[in-house]
């Protein structure tokens, strides 16, 4: 829609929009009384009483408005501050039924927007999420009310920046704050091209982010004038093509480790190869070890880091290519998986080895272990004859999975497929109630997003589950049911200091969550989300959305910052430098653009801990702490929020993984606390625990592969108790 054919042709369709501002940086939108006469339509409340700009009628073009006013009229404008501003807006854009009409007028907007120096254009004024190039520069006069200039490389975009400006510019700071996403949200031009809802999309994201960046830049100014600091930014990592800069210490601590020991890289990998062992490591490891294991991948290709879903799969894959024993960086539930999928593969004579003498534990597994879990599902077993279906997290131990399983037939999920696996059961299976366990924030956060979606189109909801509508998720919402004392200590410490930060200073970057943090967290990334800003899934999820971002930056091939809050555990970092390492140096150094990104660890001013050879300067000033992540360096969580480092996956240390390398195969005595051990026990129906356990995992693998329930968890379901 910007090829300038299009431009040619809709120019000269005008709107009377916007009048004499009193910045003077504004003076060119007000204009002299044209020769020509002036066409209103006074069936509209026109915002600019004053205003002559002419509606120009090009030949063969009607004008259907059935009341006509000349220039002399003196109609007046009813539309004062933001809010009503907007309000009309909303009705000049809804009033133009076609969508070219609609373009055409976001074309007259552009050309009303005063000149934007090429000195304001950089990249600290860049709006972020936006498809083309968005520049904002905001001031606050001395009436205390903002002034706002903006200009777009894309003349739609730039429309969507005059109407913004028009609308907020001269608001007062509590003006600006007080509009909402949802305000701006039916400004959308639907349809631009014909193609329906799905085409506005990014276009909607550019109303929703442009005013993120306003209001941002709002409160840093008006904190600025009232002499108060907005407070220490979070520690961040920036990667560019160039290196790696930390700042602040945490993200010191993290980046330590990013370039790690050449002579330890080397000593992992000969012995590695010399005794063909695999390893398997979740993306939680502390970073000294996850740097070391990263850049062994090179050298070894034995070397897996991942999800705990894939960790298994993986150790099968190694086996079959020759290993002969897996090491697991990981809890213990993890380490357990991998011994029983081995074991279900046919590979019984490859060792599987943890990495600590002592139990590692999870609180979350440890939940879903408890009798308040088991009781919690003893109410679905007593629903028979209703059919129920226990679906669990996958995070919990492969006892836990094979008890549940004869109480309630189960299957497994991730952060990534739980909202597809529930909403199949509930199409495949009439008056089905479920069950989910054991985290309860992703349980209360999956019954958010449900009721969210019974607000939603049927056409909307049929683009998250092509077999369900309004009426089918309002429901089945009675029927989905989640246990509400079960909680991963990590994503427990997102709590509302984090979020109030992140609405402070953060609220146009790129917001990242797992779907187990808690309410507040949630919500702010779910609206992320919607203007293309954010992502709510698993680790992986969260990993290829900054890949994704991150290449569609570079394929515009300009200059710029992208910035991403890590909503997760911080040891995700090492894998997300080192994809963000490898797409900067695909670039041409000759010819590509200065591409950089932040990772910005939200962490609470009460989850560090000071050495004592740290001192602080002022108070909240936490620039010269001194803080090592992991257990050892007792980071100080607390329930206010964001330390976001698993104390239990930091029990998977170097010093282990080398012990275990180096006695293996000789000394297998001195490693029996280490080794990962068969269930011999049965379950109360006098089955293999290993066995029962990896049938929910099952189900899910085949849920994976053709998008429906297997037919025999149908048959557990509709027979269970029978």
């Amino acid at each position: 829609m910007d090829s300038a054919a299009t431009l040619s042709t809709v120019r000269a369709v005008s709107s009377s929009f916007f009048c004499t501002s009193k910045n003077p940086k504004f003076s060119n939108l007000y204009s002299p009384k044209p020769a020509h006469p002036v066409i209103r339509c006074s069936h509209s409340q026109n915002p600019c009483r004053n205003s002559v700009y002419p509606l120009k009628l090009t030949s063969g073009t009607p004008f259907h408005c059935s009341a006509v006013a000349s220039g002399t009229s003196n109609l007046t404008s009813t539309a004062t501050g933001a809010g009503s501003k907007l309000r009309v807006l909303i009705e000049e854009l809804q009033s133009l039924n076609e969508p070219v009409d609609r373009v055409k007028r976001l074309l007259h907007y552009a050309e009303l927007l005063p000149s934007f120096e090429d000195s304001l254009k950089t990249t600290e004024n860049r709006v972020p999420g936006c498809t083309a190039r968005v520049w904002i520069h905001v001031e606050l006069d001395s009436e205390n009310r903002l002034r706002f200039l903006a200009d777009s490389d894309s003349e739609i975009t730039k429309g969507y920046c005059a109407c913004l400006v028009w609308a907020l510019d001269g608001a007062t700071p509590q003006e600006i704050l007080a509009v909402k996403t949802e305000d701006v949200a039916p400004l959308s031009v639907v349809g631009l091209n014909g193609k329906g809802r799905g085409y506005s999309s990014s276009r909607a994201n550019t109303w929703h982010n442009v005013l993120m960046s306003m209001q941002k830049r709002t409160k840093a100014l008006v904190a600025k004038r009232e002499g108060r600091l907005q407070g220490q930014p979070f520690p961040s990592l920036i990667v560019s093509a160039d290196g790696i800069q930390a700042k602040g210490s945490y993200a010191e601590a993290q980046a330590r480790f990013l370039s790690p020991d050449e002579v330890k890289i080397q000593e992992l990998v000969n012995l590695l190869e010399l005794k063909k062992i695999g390893v398997v490591a979740h993306f939680y490891m502390d970073p000294e070890v996850q740097g070391i294991l990263t850049a062994a991948q090179k050298l070894w290709p034995h070397i897996h880091i991942s999800d705990s879903l894939v960790m298994a799969d993986s150790a099968v894959q190694m086996a079959k290519a020759g290993c002969k024993y897996i090491t697991v960086l990981g809890v213990d539930f993890m380490s357990e998986n991998v011994r029983a999928i081995l074991d279900q593969a046919g590979f019984t004579e490859v060792g599987v080895y943890r990495m600590s003498n002592e139990r590692i534990g999870c609180s979350l597994a440890d939940a879903a272990s408890s009798p308040k879990y088991m009781d919690y599902l003893a109410t679905a077993a007593a629903s028979v004859p209703s059919p129920s279906l226990h679906v669990v997290y996958i995070n919990t131990s492969l006892e836990t999975k094979a008890y549940t399983h004869e109480v309630v037939p189960t299957i497994t999920c991730t952060s990534s497929n739980v909202v597809q696996t529930i909403l199949q059961a509930f199409a495949e299976v009439p008056n089905l109630s479920v069950w989910y366990g054991p985290d309860t924030y992703m349980g209360a956060n999956i019954m958010e997003l449900f009721q969210q979606m019974t607000v939603m189109s049927d056409e909307e909801i049929a683009s998250i589950h092509p077999n369900h509508n309004r009426n089918s998720i309002k429901s089945l919402i009675p029927r989905l049911h989640y246990f509400q004392d079960g909680t991963c200590i990590v994503h427990h410490l997102f709590g509302h200091e984090v979020v109030g930060k992140i609405n402070e200073m953060y609220c146009d970057a790129f917001l990242t969550a797992h779907f187990e943090v808690p309410g507040e967290m949630f919500s702010l990334a779910m609206e992320a989300k919607k203007r293309g800003m954010g992502v709510v899934g698993s680790t992986q999820n969260i990993l290829d959305f900054i890949k994704e971002r991150l290449q569609e930056a570079l394929n515009r091939n300009v200059d710029d910052h992208l910035q991403f809050v890590l909503g997760t555990e911080s040891g995700m970092v090492t894998s997300i430098v080192a994809a963000v390492r490898k797409l900067l140096g695909s670039m041409k150094s000759d010819k590509g653009a200065k591409v950089t990104v932040e990772i910005v660890f939200p962490v609470s001013s009460e989850s560090v801990t000071r050495t004592q050879n740290s001192t602080f300067g002022e108070i909240g000033d936490f620039s010269q702490l001194n803080v090592i992540p992991g257990v050892a360096s007792g980071e100080g969580c607390s329930l206010h929020g964001g330390c976001a480092s698993c104390p239990y996956m930091k029990m998977n240390s170097l010093s282990s993984l080398f012990k275990v390398c180096h006695n293996l195969p000789d000394d297998k005595d001195s490693l029996s606390a280490y080794e990962a051990g068969r269930f011999s026990l049965r379950t109360p129906n006098g089955k293999l625990i290993a066995d029962v356990g990896c049938e929910p995992i099952l189900h899910m693998r085949h849920f994976q592969a053709t998008k429906k329930l297997p037919d025999k968890l149908i048959q557990q379901i509709l027979h269970h108790g029978g």
